[in-house]
């Protein structure tokens, strides 16, 4: 790897941090020397780098700051590819726009046009059951993870028995013909996982999450974790 290509992959590197990263961890992800990675931060705040930090205890872009995508390795885009093209075939109508409006951008935002290549990855998802009908529920889901507000759910059991609660969403999974919302169950005051399909109806309300997503988060996956020997979303403690 030539030295530019090597500060490119140091930004690169910075930017998928939120915490200082220090010269130490920066050289042994390019393979160089530390003093070689102090000048090559020293040669990026040089050209306009936005780079905080100093040596001994790290560095970081400062917030706000975005460096446009110049240019993807195969695999990169390969992947890119791939992975939209799975969230196209997706029930959630908003992802899946989402999903075939960002390749586009990504296709044009290059120096080079993309287009041809992306159009010819030779990479596909492939559905064993087919395309899904639209789930509106996923968006509401996802809309009620971005703020922190619970929604009010008529959920049916195995049995066809109806209950309604109001659940406060953390984790949406996404598996082939089906959807899982980990939430924490107002009703029951535990984790509890929802399959889309048993949801009757939905709608958002403007009642806030007791405690911040984050954190439940990091409750439900202490709990997850705590019954991880085969404890997956079909087993784990669902809506009762």
């Amino acid at each position: 790897m030539d030295k530019t290509q090597r500060l490119f992959a140091v930004m690169d590197l910075l930017r998928r941090h939120r915490r200082p990263v220090t010269a130490a961890q920066l050289a042994a992800d390019q393979g160089v020397s530390v003093r070689t990675m102090y000048r090559d931060v020293q040669t990026l705040i040089g050209l306009g780098a936005p780079i905080d930090g100093e040596a001994g205890i790290g560095y970081m872009l400062k917030p706000g700051f975005f460096l446009p995508p110049l240019m993807f390795s195969p695999e990169e885009l390969e992947a890119l590819v791939l992975g939209g093209r799975w969230v196209q075939a997706q029930p959630d109508v908003g992802l899946a726009t989402a999903a075939k409006n960002a390749l586009a951008k990504i296709a044009t935002a290059s120096p080079d046009d993309l287009r041809d290549k992306i159009n010819d990855t030779g990479l596909w998802p492939v559905l064993v059951r087919g395309p899904s009908e639209p789930v509106p529920v996923l968006g509401l889901v996802r809309a009620a993870m971005r703020s922190e507000t619970a929604i009010r759910l008529e959920y049916a059991d195995e049995g066809g028995n109806t209950s309604e609660r109001d659940v406060w969403p953390v984790q949406l999974a996404y598996y082939e013909g089906k959807q899982i919302v980990a939430a924490w169950c107002c009703m029951r005051e535990a984790f509890r996982h929802f399959r889309t399909d048993r949801i009757v109806s939905a709608r958002g309300t403007d009642t806030r999450f007791g405690r911040r997503r984050t954190v439940l988060t990091k409750e439900w996956q202490a709990e997850w974790l705590a019954r991880s020997d085969g404890w997956t979303p079909d087993t784990a403690p669902s809506a009762g």
